[in-house]
């Protein structure tokens, strides 16, 4: 790709993505860092899990965003009595051919959204973990490939909650980044009422974008340079969390590669096709901070992984101008 056709695709990963922001914020009020953070995963082709207490809009901002692309959208409801089936699909024999037929699971869809993930059973849980890593579902010994772009945006309540099932080390690493709603500001809470008080903004929201479009768009993202003093300072934290004695279990290496395709992503959506250290500080903690299992000193010190992340940048040194 020339210059210039990689110029022309950054305007238009811009230009969508702007659209895309201006949508959801007609229905997500005073979150814009939220919103950034979930065009970042899905420009950066990861998943995306959105943990708060209920009812500060979890699932209305998943909602939100597959509602802005023109594309399948599957919403799963984890309960405790979900099956596996029930979200990769089954082999079922059809006595009209005498063969066994495939009939797609819930997870056959561009924008999945899985509400209140923890409150399925682990083995449940455990049959997203092939579909969000490899973007396939073996079946029977057979392997079927789930449509492009694909996105998980999975709500969960805090373990806390009753009924609820921590989620396993190795789903919590699939999953690109983690955000927290919160709740809103004053402003922001007296706006929700009076836009949500006697309708919900959700009905009249129409697509700004589709399936095709948000494919060109990661393409493009896969193209922001990242210069070799940037993937050293990716590595170096990378480094650090392993070696830091507040963290029982640092970052894995696919949580490196994550944060380099966050990154980019950020870039880009800051109108750049390469990535400055702000780019990785800026996105490190929504990336990182889910995956990290703080040590018994630092959980006793209610220090969280937030706490840690900060200061393990403050300590790893930031690449000299003209990387």
């Amino acid at each position: 790709m020339t210059a210039g056709q990689r110029a022309r695709a950054l305007d238009e990963v811009l230009e969508v993505t702007t659209s895309l922001a201006a949508s959801m914020r007609t229905v997500i009020e005073g979150k814009p860092e939220v919103i950034q953070t979930a065009l970042t995963a899905l420009l950066a082709e990861g998943h995306l899990l959105l943990e708060d207490v209920p009812g500060v809009g979890k699932t209305m901002l998943a909602k939100t965003l597959a509602r802005s692309i023109d594309c399948s959208v599957r919403r799963i409801q984890f309960t405790p009595d979900l099956l596996p089936s029930d979200i990769t699909g089954v082999s079922v024999f059809n006595q009209d051919v005498r063969a066994f037929e495939f009939r797609p699971g819930a997870i056959f869809a561009n924008v999945v959204v899985g509400d209140e993930i923890n409150r399925a059973s682990p083995k449940t849980q455990s049959a997203l973990l092939e579909c969000m890593e490899e973007g396939q579902v073996t079946v029977d010994g057979r392997t079927y490939t789930l449509p492009h772009p694909f996105i998980v945006m999975a709500t969960q309540n805090p373990i806390e909650m009753e009924g609820t099932y921590p989620l396993p080390e190795a789903q919590r690493d699939r999953f690109m980044g983690r955000v927290s709603l919160g709740y809103p500001n004053a402003r922001s809470e007296i706006d929700m009422l009076e836009s949500h008080g006697q309708r919900s903004p959700l009905d009249e929201l129409a697509p700004v974008t589709d399936a095709a479009t948000v494919s060109r768009l990661i393409h493009a993202v896969r193209l922001v340079h990242t210069s070799d003093s940037i993937r050293q300072y990716i590595v170096d934290l990378a480094h650090a969390t392993r070696d830091n004695s507040a963290i029982r279990l640092g970052a894995s290496p696919r949580a490196t590669l994550h944060l380099l395709r966050a990154a980019r992503a950020h870039a880009a959506l800051a109108g750049r096709d390469y990535v400055l250290p702000d780019d990785v500080q800026a996105i490190l903690i929504p990336v990182w901070s889910h995956r990290l299992i703080l040590s018994g000193e630092a959980a006793q010190a209610r220090r969280s992984s937030a706490d840690v992340l900060r200061t393990v940048l403050d300590r790893v040194r930031i690449p000299s101008p003209g990387f």
